[in-house]
């Protein structure tokens, strides 16, 4: 029996830089990963099954749509072209993120078990290949089986790792609702082969921050870099809120909080971060959004 942690994914900015002629959307990123997310059990079995369980596994989809049920399927497929046989396992998995919330649940549970079943299974698989099962399965899972701090680019398959990355005091908010990616990025109205925005550039990245050969996006160990954050953007935040109104009041509820530096929507919403000057007053903003509204999912966490 392995049990594996599946971290939220936060977009500390998300620049959406156009659409391709393929209808892929081109994206750069700045990633992080917090200390809270959902966590998955695999122990053997004589067939493949998930049972949920937690706050949030009454919103899971049926078993056979499950990303980790594709997982499976699209890793034990690799397998048996290698002439190798993934084994079937029963997932215990532990929903405690919400559903359809911009920070990567799914994918997140998707790539733990690529990595779980590669170990269960002593398999013998490339890099380059398991980074291409695990794109082939969303955007996002790529840069959540790396698992730490990286600037994600392209369709999610160019990742660089940011090193020293400080961990950030932060909280986490949702409003209870679902938000659909792909109403969003239609929302966003980009046509195929139309240019939308600047990479994130590294001429702000003050404070610790540079850009190092290649085009990764270091942090060195102690800088506090969020004063430079004011040019990362979330492009999907207006065609989010378009969505689903109470977003801006999300961040709204952030911005008032004494000690922010830095506010913004993950992913394609509806959850939003905000990065403080310290653990104490992260915690401290925690509480008072918490109570305000009893009705969202609010978090206080650690990015790294």
């Amino acid at each position: 029996m392995i049990t594996e942690f599946a971290p939220a994914k936060i977009n500390l900015a998300l620049h959406v830089l156009g659409r391709r002629a393929d209808g892929l959307h081109e994206l750069d990123s700045i990633v992080a990963f917090a200390d809270v997310g959902d966590r998955l059990t695999f122990e053997p079995a004589e067939q493949f099954g998930i049972v949920g369980e937690g706050p949030f596994a009454g919103k899971l989809p049926p078993p056979t749509d499950n990303i980790v049920h594709r997982a499976f399927r699209a890793l034990a497929e690799f397998a048996k072209a290698q002439g190798a046989e993934i084994a079937p396992v029963r997932i215990l998995l532990e929903k405690n993120l919400p559903v359809s919330s911009g920070i990567g649940g799914g994918s997140a549970n998707a790539a733990a078990t690529l990595r779980v079943l590669v170990k269960m299974n002593r398999l013998s698989i490339a890099a380059d290949d398991l980074n291409r099962i695990a794109l082939a399965l969303g955007a996002d899972v790529p840069v959540c089986l790396l698992g730490k701090a990286a600037r994600m680019r392209g369709v999610g398959d160019r990742l660089v790792p940011l090193e020293d990355f400080t961990p950030l005091p932060a909280v986490l908010v949702n409003p209870m609702i679902e938000v659909s990616t792909a109403a969003v990025f239609q929302k966003l109205g980009l046509n195929n082969g139309e240019n939308n925005a600047t990479p994130i550039s590294p001429s702000p990245l003050r404070g610790g921050w540079r850009e190092a050969p290649g085009g990764g996006l270091l942090v060195s160990a102690g800088a506090t870099p969020t004063r430079d954050y004011a040019t990362w953007r979330n492009d999907l935040t207006a065609p989010a809120i378009a969505v689903a109104p109470v977003i801006a009041e999300v961040l709204a509820a952030l911005q008032a909080q004494p000690g922010l530096r830095f506010a913004r929507m993950s992913g394609s919403g509806a959850t939003c971060f905000g990065i403080f000057e310290n653990v104490a007053m992260a915690r401290d903003a925690a509480n008072r959004v918490a109570r305000a509204n009893p009705l969202w999912w609010v978090k206080q966490v650690l990015l790294s």
